[in-house]
């Protein structure tokens, strides 16, 4: 408020209150607000006559003062509620994204850390853990195509709300299934999976929709690297609860934040931009001009998608790339406590660096890929670049596990792999909108789903390797993906939208 619009409110009232409302203009938002911070300072006839009297000019200056202070007050709070008002809501609906995938992770690798007392209690051998931590893929394969094919034709919003919902409470069952039975903790993992399995193909779709192609890189970037995060949550947070309070309490304090982020969901997000009334119609133009998803999917041309030999280059890659990602997720604890001879608590806080390394490199891969594309470098080169350092990186620092003596150098490599590992998601985790924007959810649960058979196979095979043989035999099949994997992509991938 001005100093000018102060004095006019011991002006007259007929011409002084109508100037000083046309020179503040305040939201609809503050109106309460302003009404209580003006109490008392109404510009009615006993301040016109107090003003007017000599004998109260210097209570009348002290009341001026008073009414500039709160008025300071009122248009710092107007500054503040524009700010939130102007904030984008495509980043709103990335970072509910992003905190859906923070809940994903701490859910699932929760059970990485629990299965270490939860065996010792239960008297399970190596391949019954393995046999446990598999289960979970059986339902996340289930569900990977149908959840494409599900957020493409009724929407993200629906379909992610369920996930999170439906994966919340198979968390929060674990511990009663655990002491029924193996055979019910199966079926309660599988449960799980179930539900995480719907999360990626309907993020995709609705970040399809919401974000533009130069954010893209970037905002993928963050909502994955909620799922390192909740790696490094939960490998943080869950061996303290368990010395606390035991290993059930892990499945349930997780599983009950998925009401509260439910709430937020339903009352902010939207499947598409064209969805949402709130939507500022300038940004709203800037979704829609740039972004290439705009109508849902009625009829899938499955034939056609599977004839594109990029889409086949995405699902050969994304088995490679999972083969690594999955055996260090669910076995990293259980190898430090192993090999390395790191209690509960440190396997935990050790297993934590590798995945907050991947967050941190996520985001600045994605920041150098959309650098990368605003500079005129073509998509396809630069998800090649990306996409090779996520396939190179972690194959050499594996490879060279074998040779260290020390605990810290194990650990350093175990860090860098997954440093560079999320490159990936500037590769082949932002291809499937590169290619068919329309289809990205259907392509993203294709090419999942052999991801997820990398992590079915590849988690008990583990615990079969390791009976049979050593860590190392595990790293050297890694490995040998990663490479088959670099070769596969340089070769037949592409940034280029091949599907209308």
């Amino acid at each position: 408020m001005s100093g000018r619009a102060i004095i006019f409110c011991f002006s007259p009232p007929s011409t002084a209150c109508s100037r000083l409302r046309h020179a503040t203009q305040p939201s609809p938002l503050l109106l309460s607000r302003r009404t209580r911070l003006l109490a008392g300072g109404r510009c009615g006839g006993k301040v016109l006559a107090n003003v007017k009297s000599e004998k109260n000019v210097s209570e009348s200056a002290k009341y001026e003062d008073v009414v500039v202070k709160r008025a300071r007050v009122l248009d710092e709070a107007e500054e503040e509620a524009r700010w939130w008002q102007v904030f984008p809501k495509r980043w709103v609906i990335v970072i509910l994204c992003f905190s859906a995938f923070l809940l994903c992770n701490m859910d699932r690798v929760n059970m990485s850390i629990a299965i270490l007392p939860m065996s010792a209690e239960y008297n399970w051998n190596p391949s019954t853990v393995g046999l446990i931590q598999s289960s979970f893929f059986w339902g996340y394969l289930l569900t990977q195509i149908a959840g494409g094919i599900w957020a493409d034709t009724v929407g993200g919003k629906q379909v992610l709300g369920f996930g999170v919902v439906w994966w919340s409470v198979a968390t929060i069952v674990t511990p009663i299934a655990a002491k029924l039975g193996l055979p019910f903790l199966l079926v309660s993992r599988a449960f799980m999976g179930i539900g995480e399995g719907v999360a990626m193909p309907a993020m995709n779709n609705i970040l399809s929709k919401w974000v533009p192609v130069s954010e893209r890189s970037r905002s993928l970037a963050l909502v994955y690297s909620g799922m390192y995060l909740g790696s490094v949550t939960g490998l943080a947070f869950s061996p303290f609860l368990i010395h606390q309070f035991g290993w059930p309490s892990v499945f349930y304090s997780f599983g009950s934040l998925g009401t509260v982020w439910f709430s937020v969901w339903l009352s902010k997000a939207h499947s598409s931009p064209l969805e949402d009334p709130e939507l500022r119609p300038e940004e709203k133009k800037l979704i829609t001009t740039n972004c290439f998803s705009k109508e849902p999917v009625k009829t899938i041309p499955w034939r056609l998608i599977l004839s594109k030999p990029p889409v086949w280059a995405l699902i050969v890659s994304h088995f490679c790339h999972n083969w690594g990602t999955f055996i260090l997720l669910t076995w990293m604890p259980t190898y430090y406590n192993q090999v390395l001879k790191f209690n509960l608590t440190e396997s935990g806080l050790f297993c934590v660096l590798p995945w907050l390394t991947m967050a941190l490199s996520a985001n600045f891969g994605g920041w150098i890929a959309d650098t990368l594309v605003s500079k005129g470098v073509s998509v396809t080169r630069v998800r090649k670049i990306m996409q090779t350092i996520g396939f190179l990186g972690p194959a050499f620092f594996l490879t060279q596990l074998s040779h260290v003596n020390s605990p810290v150098m194990a650990v350093l490599c175990m860090t860098c792999s997954q440093g560079t590992d999320a490159f990936s998601q500037s590769g082949l985790y932002s291809n499937h909108q590169d290619i068919a924007p329309r289809y990205s959810g259907i392509l993203l649960g294709l090419s999942n789903t052999a991801g997820v058979l990398a992590g079915v196979f590849g988690t008990a095979a583990t615990g079969y390797i390791l009976q049979h043989g050593s860590w190392d035999d595990v790293f050297k099949v890694s490995v040998g993906l990663y490479l088959v994997g670099t070769v596969v992509w340089n070769l037949f991938s592409t940034g280029e939208k091949i599907l209308e």
